[in-house]
């Protein structure tokens, strides 16, 4: 204690000496803060979010790049080439009609993947734009978008698709719009939490108070601070749906069979004896899917981690 009768005897110590020359730095405005984001940086540390990350960009550098980096057509029938085995010449080998298997897995991904991830941004912004604001404002409009979410989340999603397949068609405008539809419950739901929670915070409180409007407070000023848990369940969606997409297309209720998809190209697997002689028609495709959805389900887990304050370090 410093004063007069309690004299200063405390010692200094190199930690103080340190503080001393961060302050002077920080009055002469010489200290730089840490570039880049904690969440980031969070996340780059993160090693298998990250391989994730690496994976996921190869798988969709390739699908988007196909035609530099194979020459073949992914539908071009060659009854000469029938269930070739992998070589120099057809990396993943042939089906049984002569199509060049690396081909179509590359092509196939660009469908899979748009199917996947557009269903899943799509039913991300129908969730979000739901949620956000009913969740804010509450009352009789809440609790009709509660029991419609309730409705759709009532079925199995996978028995609830094959109907609605059936009754309208394979297509893969269909498929999306049918993936969207069966698939905003969730992300409404965890959007509505997420607002119900804000919306008594001071800011929240301090904003109604200036006499903003309610969609400005909901979409402008709250949802910023809801996105990591949206952008963690956009990339767990993208991954069930391709799972769906590949399991509708195997059974022949999904895309139809004229276009390339990674499900499409296990539909021809079907047969017991193609199983057991020729692994090379459904082991690449098989193993191309497994990845991808392993890639985005890491990323989804450090978006997870880097986005969840109570594990910011």
């Amino acid at each position: 204690m410093s004063g007069p009768n309690y004299p200063n005897t405390r010692r200094r110590t190199r930690l103080d000496a340190q503080f001393d020359r961060i302050r002077s730095r920080e009055e002469a405005g010489l200290a730089k803060s840490g570039g880049g984001s904690r969440a980031v940086k969070k996340f780059l540390n993160n090693r298998l979010a990250l391989f994730g990350l690496i994976v996921f960009a190869i798988i969709i550098l390739a699908s988007v790049f196909a035609p530099l980096l194979t020459p073949y057509d992914p539908n071009k029938i060659d009854l000469r080439g029938m269930l070739q085995a992998p070589s120099w010449e057809h990396w993943f080998g042939t089906d049984r009609t002569g199509r060049d298997l690396f081909a179509r897995v590359l092509y196939g991904g660009r469908i899979s993947i748009l199917v996947g991830l557009g269903s899943a941004i799509l039913a991300a912004i129908i969730g979000v734009l739901i949620g956000v604001y009913t969740g804010y404002v509450g009352g009789w409009l809440d609790a009709l978008a509660m029991r419609v979410s309730e409705i759709f989340m009532s079925f199995p999603q996978i028995i609830l698709v094959l109907m609605l397949v059936s009754i309208m068609g394979q297509s893969l405008v269909n498929l999306m719009l049918i993936f969207t539809l069966t698939g905003w419950g969730g992300i409404y739901r965890m959007a509505r939490a997420r607002m119900l929670s804000l919306r008594e915070e001071e800011y929240v409180l301090a904003l109604r108070s200036f006499g903003l409007s309610r969609p400005l407070i909901a979409y402008k000023h709250m949802l910023p601070n809801a996105l990591g848990p949206i952008m963690v369940n956009i990339t767990l969606s993208t991954a069930a749906f391709i799972l769906q997409e590949a399991g509708l297309s195997f059974l022949g209720l999904g895309v139809p069979l004229s276009i390339p998809t990674w499900g499409n190209i296990l539909n021809v697997a079907q047969d017991i004896r193609v199983l057991q002689n020729n692994w090379w028609i459904w082991l690449p495709v098989g193993t191309v899917i497994s990845l991808f959805v392993l890639s985005v389900n890491f990323i989804g887990d450090g978006l997870r981690d880097a986005t969840d304050p109570s594990q910011q370090g």
